[in-house]
């Protein structure tokens, strides 16, 4: 097949049977025309449909190396810093397009799947079959371009204890049955994001196990298809209100749905499990493999994306006001200004220092990236819904309908809800788009999910510090407290 269409992908999503559930709904089939979900379904449709627009194509799509026929480039093993670069152009295509707020586009998982297909080494530590079958379920999610979510966490049930802990042991998703021909999941897991409208689900390692021998039926990684039997999605309320694009400009388009996975004794058949067993190997599965690497490349990608979308509205909102010209506004735009440029600036140091895997593949350098991951969800992105709430103040409340437009009070809203360079329908629009990117509910998950989307902040960074080679650095300050000038 390679790449699909937009049509291609709506077709297989309402021929698929899965079960969610959705404001107290059971919904088994036609996925992308319930109202919950189709808004979302139908930009991801647009996503696909860019791979074939000429102005695109030759960055999005590549020739796939067994069938030649054109496949994302987010499946291209990266062989060198072009290739990286190559990967980039095409991530960003869609970040642009979305404005950096979809989080799970297909080239996020995609570049989990890429280097993991190729962590041959790192397989056989356990079973080189392991790596075989990653391989050919890469080949397959390349050549028929699926679109994955995932999932990787426990219920937040009791955080005191263990995963493995928790309920017994019976509540955090385990394997409670290993058959000659697979195996048999029962429990659940958090949190995978645009579940209803994905056509696989990737249960990978979770890499918070302690590595005893209770954690061995936690310990795994594996592959379903979305409407695998038994396999249960329960989602949140949604954030798309069903209003127009006026209302809710980005709701409307970009709200992905996330939901809690439970597993009801699905059977997983070998040449979809992954990993089976070895703990350590699971706490390893993201550094050792170079998928946490490509992964967080392909993350701030979209995030540069996130924040040029946000430096674009402040500048904007300024001039629609008149504000640009006061310090304190153009301090902000400077801050996020220079938030940009960091940005670039790490993609392309990631890049350029990047260094050939034993396995061959060239991976943007970790630490950098690393640097990158740690900084933008606790210090940068806080910063720019704050900036736009700043800017925007109470011009955020004073903000009719689109139907007011088209009412009797119509004259008085032109009159007095104008801008000093726009009229007042244009500024509603601008300032309903400052709303959504800043204190609606849409605005209010998406700081949530940044905030969190590597795992706790803390925790992250005392990996950071743990991994980071520092000791040529003491050892230089040890060195100038004994100089004797």
């Amino acid at each position: 097949m390679g790449a699909r269409t937009g049509q291609q992908y709506l077709d297989k999503l309402n021929a698929m049977t899965p079960e969610l559930y959705v404001d107290g709904e059971k919904v088994t089939s036609k996925v992308a025309e319930h109202a919950a979900f189709r808004n979302n379904a139908l930009t991801y449709a647009k996503l696909f449909d860019l791979q074939h627009d000429p102005a695109h194509r030759d960055v999005l799509t590549y020739e796939s190396p067994t069938t030649g026929e054109r496949v994302g480039t987010s499946f291209l093993v990266p062989r060198n810093e072009e290739d990286l670069k190559r990967r980039r152009a095409a991530f960003s295509v869609w970040a642009q397009y979305a404005g950096g707020f979809l989080g799970r586009t297909g080239d996020y998982m995609n570049s989990s799947l890429t280097a993991l297909s190729t962590a041959k080494k790192f397989f056989s530590q356990a079973d080189p079959v392991f790596g075989e079958r990653i391989e050919k379920y890469y080949e397959m999610a390349r050549e028929n371009d699926l679109l994955a979510t995932h999932t990787l966490i426990p219920p937040q049930v009791n955080r005191s204890v263990s995963g493995s802990q928790q309920g017994g042991g019976n509540l955090s998703a385990k394997v409670v049955e290993e058959r000659e021909d697979g195996i048999v999941v029962r429990g659940a897991r958090m949190l995978a994001t645009i579940a209803p409208i994905a056509d696989e689900l990737l249960v990978f390692p979770s890499t918070v196990l302690r590595g005893t021998p209770e954690d061995a039926p936690y310990s795994y990684a594996f592959a379903v298809p979305n409407d695998a039997p038994g396999l249960k999605y329960f989602c949140r309320a949604g954030l798309d209100h069903g209003r127009s694009r006026f209302d809710e400009p980005l709701a409307s388009r970009f709200e992905e749905m996330d939901a809690v996975v439970v597993f009801d004794d699905v059977f997983v058949p070998n040449e979809r499990v992954f990993l089976l067993g070895h703990p350590e190997l699971c706490n390893a599965w993201y550094s050792e493999t170079g998928a946490g690497a490509l992964m967080t490349h392909q993350v701030v990608t979209r995030t540069l994306a996130k924040t040029e979308f946000y430096l674009g509205l402040a500048s904007e909102i300024a001039a629609a006001i008149g504000i640009g010209g006061f310090q304190h506004i153009q301090q902000d735009l400077s801050e996020l200004i220079s938030y940009v440029e960091i940005e670039k600036a790490v993609l392309r140091a990631a890049e350029a220092d990047g260094a050939v895997s034993e396995d061959g593949v060239f991976l943007p350098k970790w630490e950098v990236l690393n640097a990158a991951r740690n900084w933008y969800p606790t210090k940068v992105s806080p910063r720019l819904t704050e900036i736009i709430r700043k800017f925007s103040a109470s011009g955020l409340m004073a903000l009719p309908g689109e139907a007011d437009f088209d009412a009797e009070g119509r004259p008085d809203i032109d009159t007095y809800l104008q801008s000093a360079t726009l009229p007042a329908k244009d500024r509603a629009r601008l300032f309903k788009l400052a709303f959504d990117a800043s204190v609606s509910s849409f605005a209010g998950r998406e700081s949530l999910y940044e905030y969190f989307f590597f795992g706790d902040p803390v925790r992250m960074a005392g990996a950071q510090v743990n991994a980071y080679p520092r000791e040529a650095l003491q050892e230089r300050v040890r060195e100038l407290l004994a100089r004797d000038e």
